[in-house]
């Protein structure tokens, strides 16, 4: 079972504006998750859908909400504890469903905090894609096992996610590069994807930029797609 170790980084930013208030009083409770543990994750859904896939720390959304509207028989559910990041995409949602309280887009679902929350409460074998995008590198030595991606944590994942399901993780750390390579390759349940190097310094057609990966802060951002066995 996954534990629940402490949720480390920024949980507060700027002040909201007006706008950003009333999205949270308005659009939020429209699109928020419900959690019910064991529950078909299709089913925190309005509308119909194909497949569900699950964005963990979405920052300010525009990927999640690219996927949202260019899949549009898939769920997307996106958890995010930082309020800004959400602010941010309760925005972009309004803008894309002018204004109808997120009508337009029946097919998101947002977590206001712990993706691990989720990880938790989904029944097995449930979601075909992840997306670990641009994490935390913590890169002191000492806060290593504050990185999202854990041996544990991976184990976690390869139970919700189906066979032959996807993970995609995004870094431009190259340290936290190697960590993550490193699990994965020793973990029995994933298989990399890469066959050349351009497969990890490309991104997919269907994998759009984010902000934070437009900035480079480190290095030169890397893709990485993990197939589950």
């Amino acid at each position: 079972m996954l534990r629940a170790p402490k949720l480390y980084g920024r949980r507060k930013g700027p002040k909201p504006s007006e706008r950003q208030l009333r999205l949270k009083r308005e659009l939020l409770p429209a699109i928020a998750l419900r959690l019910k543990p064991g529950a078909d994750p299709k089913s925190y859904f309005s509308s119909s859908v194909k497949d569900v896939w699950l964005e963990v720390g979405f920052g300010g959304g525009e990927h999640l909400l690219w996927q949202a509207v260019h899949n549009p028989d898939t769920g997307l559910i996106g958890a995010e504890p930082y309020a800004a990041g959400i602010a941010k995409l309760l925005s972009h949602i309004d803008d894309a469903s002018g204004g109808t309280l997120g009508k337009a887009l029946p097919n998101i679902r947002i977590h206001e905090g712990d993706a691990r929350d989720i990880i938790a409460a989904l029944p097995p074998a449930s979601i075909g894609r992840v997306f670990v995008l641009f994490p935390d590198p913590w890169p002191k030595t000492r806060h290593h096992k504050r990185r999202f991606m854990q041996m544990e944590l991976l184990g976690a994942l390869a139970r919700i996610l189906r066979k032959d399901g996807e993970l995609r993780f995004a870094t431009d750390d190259s340290g936290y590069l190697r960590w993550t390579i490193e699990r994965f390759l020793a973990h029995k349940d994933f298989v990399w994807m890469a066959e050349r190097a351009t497969d990890w310094t490309m991104r997919p057609s269907d994998w759009p930029q984010t902000r934070y990966e437009a900035k480079a802060l480190h290095g030169p951002p890397l893709y990485l797609r993990f197939l589950r066995r």
